[in-house]
């Protein structure tokens, strides 16, 4: 059965389901997600959730290859733009949030698509993570901003590695806001949220797309030289035109730090570029990592997305 029959299937069904269901496209970063979930939100009268940690933060347009909403082919697109750079957002607003959202959908008779490649907000939902309600704790955010200061963001990393490796696995270094998040978490409730899932409360059905290596390498590649074509230098330099601090876990998303260290004038812009490229493939490494832990992905390769008949044949569902 090939992907649009199986998702035919899956959605007629729904009244036999004893819980709502629900499709994820997933995938590495530059892997086609967005044109796919545009695909099938046409067919299937879907609305597209977004599960993208950057996307989430407004003025971070360019650099997150946030969809432009002219190019949203009149499909509803949630959780874009809805916190600003320096906002506490965490992994327990997201799944609130996006819960919410899904409701909201098939309120409406529409069919809700979660899109994105941040692992950590698609299994909040799709595992139902039971995330501990844990308050900031100025006093050991303090320690751990000190520890930072005469140790670094990697040697921070690690700490937070030795105590939950876990945990640790979500984070990347350079989230030095999330990392002392996760560190605080971990010395009140004593072990990450990986572990605490509940019971499942949508009917699944993820669909990932794998794409070679190599074409996936020069997917990144392109996309990041567009990038910098579409102007993420101005991009950045406006973020803290307007305030916002490089030490925001915001400001530390693909490709602002490098640029960054460009407009401080410790590195060309080519060598940042290079630099956004190789941590790009790094992210889509972990990624992947991440994504082959789920059981139950109905996997497609990135030529078979390319080669994919999206013909009327397959009527959009009403």
């Amino acid at each position: 059965m090939n992907l649009l029959d199986q998702i035919k299937t899956f959605l007629s069904a729904g009244d036999n389901h004893k819980m709502p269901t629900l499709i994820v496209v997933l995938g590495p970063t530059a892997s086609g997600k967005t044109r796919l979930s545009l695909k099938l939100a046409h067919l299937f009268n879907g609305e597209i959730i977004n599960a993208d940690s950057r996307q989430i933060y407004r003025y971070m347009d360019i650099g997150t290859d946030k969809l432009p909403v002219q190019q949203q082919e009149g499909i509803r697109h949630h959780l874009y733009d809805i916190v600003n750079p320096n906002d506490e957002f965490t992994v327990a607003d997201y799944k609130r949030l996006a819960i919410k959202t899904i409701e909201e959908i098939r309120q409406r008779g529409k069919v809700p698509i979660l899109c994105g490649g941040t692992g950590l907000y698609i299994s909040a939902v799709v595992e139902n993570y039971q995330i501990p309600e844990v308050p900031p704790q100025p006093e050991l955010r303090e320690k751990y901003e000190n520890y930072l200061k005469l140790n670094g963001a990697d040697a921070l990393h690690q700490l937070l590695s030795a105590k939950d490796p876990s945990m640790a696995e979500k984070i990347h270094p350079n989230n030095v806001r999330y990392v002392i998040r996760g560190l605080e978490v971990n010395e009140i409730v004593g072990s990450g949220i990986r572990e605490r899932r509940g019971a499942p409360i949508f009917n699944v059905l993820m669909i990932g797309i794998d794409l070679d290596r190599e074409l996936l390498y020069e997917r990144i590649n392109r996309r990041v030289d567009e990038l910098v074509g579409r102007g993420l230098v101005n991009e950045v330099k406006t973020l803290l035109m307007k305030g916002y601090n490089e030490k925001l876990s915001s400001m530390s998303s693909l490709g602002y730090p490098e640029i960054i260290a460009y407009t401080k004038g410790e590195i060309t812009l080519q060598d940042a570029a290079e630099e956004i490229k190789k941590n790009t493939r790094n992210y889509a490494k972990r990624q992947m990592t991440w994504f082959r832990r789920y059981h139950d992905v109905h996997w497609i390769s990135g030529t078979e997305v390319d080669n994919m008949d999206f013909s009327p044949a397959l009527q959009p569902q009403n």
